[in-house]
């Protein structure tokens, strides 16, 4: 992942949005070329072993097998089949994934995923409290919350409305990326509801601007969501909170791939899927070592999972089990620097099978000393890529690629089999010689 906190594109006009937005959800689902697709909001990633269970046999029963992570730390069933979603919608409720369907897409919120139980309660309690505002079904699918435990990794995702936990009970809470914040006094008490009401804040702003934005970002300047009139909506809810003028925010890499620490029977293991894509077998294995140990799962927006508390020891021995089934536990794989787009055959638009010629480049050259990461793109859409400015991108064009890398000129065209030793040199932060494209 890049070592530095993402930069936010800037805006020269505002946006104005003539729809609503088309993001899927699991009962929306999205006609792909290998398929229809359901995105399950997974709020905070927090997921129970039986929910976990449950979601593999949706894959099986309903789409291709596989289940996909995404950057807001949802789940993604892909292939499914025409007519398949009474019976999908039926199935999630069972397992507590569907609590309000007239909600269900606007259920976007991330958390730190090392965090302690003050921010899994703040993330359950938003949660509930979004399923019971009938206001909040006005948010789009892309509005998204960020319950942060203090460390700035979730913070740094450029999040709509963010709570930053702080010492003394304290909290901080922000619109968009504004460069002040409003403190709450009782964080433990107010900070879901602080944050819905936030959201609703930036509703009430949208409406004046007229524009429909989906995000606070997307405001025009004149209707910027302002520290102290959210300090008032507050008080007037009987939020305790003060105006911080100035406020320097911290930053957080992502957790990377980390196996048992400790000497205790359970431990914290982060799992990384090759690209963020899981067959139900293997998903099943994670299951099992989380139902082992303290029974929970985390998906995070980096498309990796937590097991906060795993079995690694007999007759569950969680790390061996899951590099067995072709997981990346490892802190210095390859596959932690590399991310894709679905690519063919699931996307109509999509010039090349990206996922296969990642997959094939990386199993060439073999463990890395490290370097830029890289994303793979099928089109020149760009799709899933990672936020931040540090990056090598390849994008499919009908010859092959086109790359593009800190410090050349121009994007340089690289047929297939010039792919790896193109990668090689472009990932190391240059300045003026292009890389190879033999």
């Amino acid at each position: 992942m890049p070592p530095q906190p993402p930069t936010a594109a800037s805006r020269d006009e505002p946006v104005i949005r003539d729809r609503g937005d088309a993001c899927p959800g699991a009962l929306r689902l999205h006609a792909a070329d290998d398929g229809h697709l359901a995105r399950v909001r997974i709020p905070g990633g927090l997921l129970t072993a039986r929910q976990a269970s449950v979601l593999a046999l949706a894959a099986d029963r309903f789409g291709d097998g596989h289940l996909e992570l995404t950057s807001r730390g949802n789940v993604q069933l892909r292939g499914l089949a025409d007519g398949c979603g009474a019976g999908l919608a039926s199935l999630l409720d069972g397992a507590g994934l569907l609590p309000a369907p007239s909600h269900e897409r606007v259920r976007n919120i991330v958390a730190s995923p090392m965090a302690a139980d003050r921010v899994v309660r703040w993330v359950r309690e938003l949660d509930r409290l979004l399923c019971a505002s009938t206001r909040a079904t006005a948010l789009s699918g892309r509005f998204l919350f960020a319950l942060d435990e203090g460390r700035g990794d979730v913070a740094a995702l450029e999040p709509d409305v963010t709570v930053l936990a702080g010492t003394d009970g304290r909290a901080l809470l922000r619109l968009g990326a504004a460069g002040d914040a409003v403190e709450l006094a009782d964080a433990d008490a107010d900070a879901p509801h602080a944050a819905l009401l936030a959201a609703e804040y930036f509703l009430d702003t949208a409406d004046a601007a007229g524009t429909r934005a989906w995000r606070v970002a997307e405001l025009p300047d004149e209707h910027a969501p302002q520290a102290a009139e959210l300090v008032r909506r507050l008080a007037a809810a009987g939020i305790a909170a003060a105006h911080r003028p100035e406020v320097a925010w911290p930053y957080a890499a992502p957790p990377a791939p980390r196996g048992p620490g400790g000497a205790g029977e359970r431990t914290a293991l982060c799992v990384l899927p090759p690209l963020g894509r899981l067959s139900s077998d293997q998903w099943r294995v994670l299951v099992q070592v989380a139902d082992a140990g303290d029974g929970e799962l985390r998906v995070t927006p980096w498309r990796s999972i937590v097991l906060p508390g795993a079995s690694t020891r007999g007759p569950v021995d969680g790390y061996a089990r899951i590099e067995a089934a072709g997981l990346v536990v490892a802190p210095d794989s390859p596959w932690q620097s590399v991310t894709a787009c679905t690519g063919r055959p699931g996307c109509a638009k999509a010039l090349a099978d990206v996922r296969a010629d990642a997959r094939a480049v990386v199993e060439a050259a073999g463990p890395t000393a490290g370097g830029l990461p890289v994303h793979w793109s099928g089109c020149a859409r760009r799709c899933g890529h990672p936020r931040g400015t540090a990056w090598v991108d390849l994008v499919a064009t009908p010859d092959g690629y086109e790359l593009c890398a800190p410090g050349l000129p121009a994007p340089a065209p690289v047929p297939h089999a010039g792919l790896a030793a193109a990668l090689t040199a472009a990932r190391r932060p240059r300045t003026t010689t292009p890389p190879p494209t033999q």
